[in-house]
């Protein structure tokens, strides 16, 4: 296990808090999954029209709760996996910074109202923010070491 070796110890934390991310993915899955049986949208339709279901807003708005999660996924392992080999418990606390937010954020649009998803989700963005730079600082010690 060599490969293991060439990390810091601190990124054990990175990992556990991607591992802390992907449950949360999977819970909000779950509760797209009971939406649809509550407004009564069934599967393959995505979104569901308010010409034929008047909970059709209610629905969109959990579902779009999580799309939104997983649009943005990618770009937050890719960041906290690269940023983390250099700032390993910056990225991990920035990671659990953007994992609150992104609860508080599903929770806020599935109210039914998507301005509420702000309040406290707003604050992912900027833990985006301070992961793009950990990643960038991390590239650049690459290419000067």
């Amino acid at each position: 296990m060599a490969g293991v070796e060439l990390l810091p110890r601190e990124y054990g934390y990175v990992v556990l808090v991607l591992v802390f991310y992907s449950l949360l993915n999977f819970w909000m899955a779950t509760q797209v999954g009971k939406a649809r049986k509550r407004y009564k949208v069934f599967y393959p339709t995505m979104y569901a029209t308010e010409a034929e279901n008047k909970d059709a807003k209610l629905f969109n708005c959990v579902q779009r709760g999580h799309q939104n999660s997983l649009e943005m996924m990618p770009m937050f392992f890719m960041l906290m996996i690269l940023g983390g080999l250099r700032h390993p418990l910056i990225c991990a606390s920035l990671g659990v910074v953007y994992s609150v937010a992104r609860f508080f954020y599903f929770k806020g649009y599935a109210t039914g109202d998507p301005q509420k998803r702000l309040s406290i989700g707003k604050y992912a963005f900027l833990a985006t923010f301070g992961l793009m730079i950990c990643t960038m600082s991390c590239g650049l010690h690459i290419l000067i070491a």
